[in-house]
């Protein structure tokens, strides 16, 4: 079974190049978890037979989300937090918006485990958004995704808009302290981690280095490989064992991401 997740940075987009069409063609994803939809699902002609689609749209238009395609249908399907738990942290509206109208978050069950696809927010350039993420959105996801594991393993995928260590970026000593390495974001994965949940590419591959998932559009990035490990596969402890083949797929064009998979 094959499990990919890709934040796509616009469906149209993708779509309207021809490359999400190719992408599903080559790879035939089972699962297949976006982040960054940027459309709800009525703006979007997307002819996917044998595939169950579930999305969690932004309310506001042309911006982030999230959806899960899938052969198999889930059992169930949740858009955002479980319970109160955006309450309980005081995830509310701040100046970019409100993160829980941003479809930032759908989990779906399956049989012997769950899948959420996650957007986490962009700290911005002067980390105006650092302490909702710190504080608030890492704390709020994490009793999230423990709040399911509960009931079955979870993987949990995405653009969590983070570089964990210094190897998951080109030029990390230039980065520090910047949005996407700085401690807090860092230290809000080292919890991840802390309560039991797996960075599978990492596992599997110590001290690979180059292997990245962002560039920027700047200064032929892409091409030159100046890149950003951002986007993330992680599974439970207990469920770790099942997982196999983490790959990154930078040939894939399209976005300013490109997707990345397990296999189980």
């Amino acid at each position: 079974m094959k499990l990919y997740s890709w934040n796509v940075n616009g469906i149209r987009a993708v779509l309207n190049k021809g490359a999400f069409q190719k992408f599903i063609a080559q790879h035939q994803p089972d699962v297949l978890c976006m982040q960054e939809i940027k459309a709800k699902e009525d703006q979007v002609e997307i002819d996917l037979p044998g595939y169950f689609q579930y999305w969690n749209s932004a309310e506001r238009p042309g911006y982030s989300g999230t959806a899960i395609f899938t052969k198999i249908k889930p059992l169930t399907i949740i858009n955002g937090f479980t319970g109160d738990i955006a309450e309980k942290y005081k995830l509310a509206g701040d100046g970019y918006g409100d993160p829980n109208s941003e479809g930032r978050v759908i989990s779906a069950e399956f049989d012997n485990f769950w899948v959420v696809s996650v957007y986490t927010p962009n700290s911005k350039g002067d980390l105006s958004r650092l302490g909702l993420r710190h504080k608030q959105w890492d704390p709020a996801f994490l009793e999230h995704i423990k709040t399911l594991e509960k009931s079955k393993p979870v993987l949990f995928c995405g653009d969590l808009n983070v570089a964990h260590n210094e190897i998951d970026l080109a030029n990390p000593k230039q980065n520090v302290g910047k949005h996407g390495f700085t401690d807090e974001e860092r230290e809000g994965f080292d919890t991840f981690e802390s309560a039991g949940f797996i960075d599978v590419f990492r596992t599997k591959y110590p001290e690979k280095t180059d292997a990245y998932t962002w560039w920027t559009h700047w200064a032929n990035a892409r091409a030159r490989n100046i890149g950003w490990r951002i986007d993330y596969w992680m599974a439970s402890k207990s469920f770790s064992d099942k997982v196999t083949n983490p790959q990154l797929h930078p040939e894939v064009m399209g976005s300013d991401h490109c997707p990345i998979s397990i296999e189980i």
